[in-house]
């Protein structure tokens, strides 16, 4: 049982850094031409330099709330951590995790919605790029869904003994 604790605390913390790291950095969408590798995310468009994303009016509300989900899970995912530590220590044997489930569970929602916002809205919707593809940080938001799935499940299973 410690080992299987300890195993979610890891990939719970994992989760936690490639969540920052995919709202941070500015590789969601990369485009390769001959001027050279560009790639915009959530804030920025970097060529050779960086500038804020160009979007039209339209389109920025979404990547507000894609913003705002993408911050909001990294929030969830944080509280969530320190919730799963304070109930390591007070909680009594045999209960469950439930309250750092169900706020994992939160945490899980917010990066589909925000990613999924992205993906609708702005996966290869830049008219000055022939070819993009997917970043690593697109991926890397991918991969914290399907973590933080299965991690807030383990909680809600889990048992302390």
């Amino acid at each position: 049982m410690l080992v299987l604790l300890a195993g979610i605390f890891v990939v719970h913390i994992a989760t936690v850094i490639m969540l920052f790291v995919s709202t941070i950095a500015n590789v969601w969408m990369v485009n390769n031409s001959s001027f050279g590798t560009a790639s915009w995310g959530l804030w920025l468009l970097c060529n050779k330099t960086c500038q804020q994303l160009p979007v039209s009016g339209g389109d920025e509300a979404s990547l507000k709330a894609a913003q705002a989900f993408m911050i909001l899970s990294i929030i969830f995912s944080v509280i969530a951590l320190v919730m799963f530590i304070v109930q390591l220590f007070t909680l009594e044997k045999g209960k469950r995790f439930y309250i750092t489930g169900a706020i994992m569970l939160v945490c899980w929602m917010c990066i589909l919605i925000g990613v999924s916002i992205y993906t609708a809205r702005f996966t290869g919707s830049m008219l000055m790029f022939t070819r993009p593809h997917h970043g690593y940080c697109f991926i890397l938001a991918w991969i914290c869904f399907c973590f933080s799935f299965i991690i807030s499940i383990l909680y809600l299973v889990l048992r302390k003994k």
